[in-house]
Order: structure tokens, then sequence, then C-alpha cells
């Protein structure tokens, strides 16, 4: 496969990644998709960490569109230089992805370890946090947490996407930074009057 093309996948890919990961974070919020326990004491901290709207979401979405960008056509056309300016950016780009990749998988693992707040007992707590994680196994334990409803299912579910898409995302933005530096060394495969 061609650096051009194989920037195009890569990009095509982070783009939708990047946007689940924005709606999981937006949908983290509002517990049981409702606005009535949106106070900064009633939602976990890690959802105000916003590693799915920053991480995951923003700092995934510009290495994807510079992934596409650099699978295009050249910045000085097919002559001399090719596509290597922008596969350059790309390689810098794909590395701020994957930290901000990075920091969505750090920021959910711990989410998905301490579990979330709740109310249990009229004590607004995390419940979950001594349990280190064993929680996810013991599902009759989910239904402990009286208010908000479902805070449980909803926070590990989110989560989870939340971790599988940052988990994509850091392996896509790996393979583009070593496919945009061959890129920028070796120049695209593509002949000149290939369809882009």
């Amino acid at each position: 496969m061609c650096t051009g093309k194989c920037a195009r996948f890569v990009g095509l890919s982070l783009i939708p990644l990047s946007l689940v990961c924005i709606v999981a974070n937006a949908l983290l919020l509002v517990p049981d998709g409702k606005t009535d326990w949106t106070n900064v004491g009633q939602i976990s901290k890690q959802v105000w960490y916003m590693a799915g709207f920053i991480g995951g979401g923003l700092m995934a979405l510009c290495p994807g569109i510079a992934a596409v960008r650099a699978g295009g056509k050249g910045c000085c056309g097919a002559g001399c230089c090719g596509n290597r300016c922008r596969m350059l950016r790309s390689v810098f780009s794909s590395a701020f992805g994957m930290l901000g990749a990075i920091y969505c998988v750090s920021v959910s693992g711990v989410a998905l370890r301490t579990g979330p707040i709740c109310l249990k007992n009229n004590e607004w707590a995390y419940h979950f946090e001594e349990t280190s994680g064993s929680y996810l196994l013991n599902r009759t334990q989910w239904s402990s947490c009286e208010e908000p409803p479902n805070v449980v299912y909803w926070n590990v579910t989110l989560f989870s996407l939340l971790l599988a898409a940052s988990c994509l995302e850091l392996l896509l933005c790996g393979v583009q930074v070593v496919n945009a530096t061959i890129g920028v060394f070796c120049g695209d495969c593509r002949k000149k009057g290939a369809p882009q």
C-alpha cells in the first residue's frame, strides 16, 4: 500500500473514532440521559477531565484531518517534493494524537477502576473505589447505587467505549507516524496520472 493511500485510510478511520469519543464524553455528562444529576459533586471527576472530548476527540481529530490531507495531492503538485511537506506535518500531528489517545486511555482506565460517583445510604461518594475494579465482574453490586439510576451501566459502557476507541486511535496514530515518516523520506509511490 502506498504511503498516501495508507494515510487516507488512517485519517478516514481516525475522524469517526474521534467523533465517537466526543459523543461518549458528552453523554457521560448526563447520567442516564437526564440532566437531573449534572452538579459537580454528582458526576465523576474523570468525566470532568474531558478525556473523550479533548484527548480522544480533538487531539485525535487533528491528526485524522492531517492524514487525509497527506494522502491527497502534494503541496508542490507532482513536482520536486510531492507530498513530503504534508507527510511531515502528519508525523507531528500524529505524535500529538498519540498523546491525546494516551490521555484518554489513562483517564478511562482509572474511571473504570474506581467506578462512578453515586448516592448510596444518603451519601454521594465513589462506593466502588475500594473494590479495585472487581465490581465490573459482579453486576449484583451495580444496583446498590440509588441515584442516578443505572449510573454504573452508563459509566461502564461509555468509559469502555472511550477506552476501546482511544486504543484504536493510539494504534492508528502510531501507524501514521511510521507511514508518514516513510512518506517524508521516500515520497508517495502513486503514479502521477493515477486517480486520488
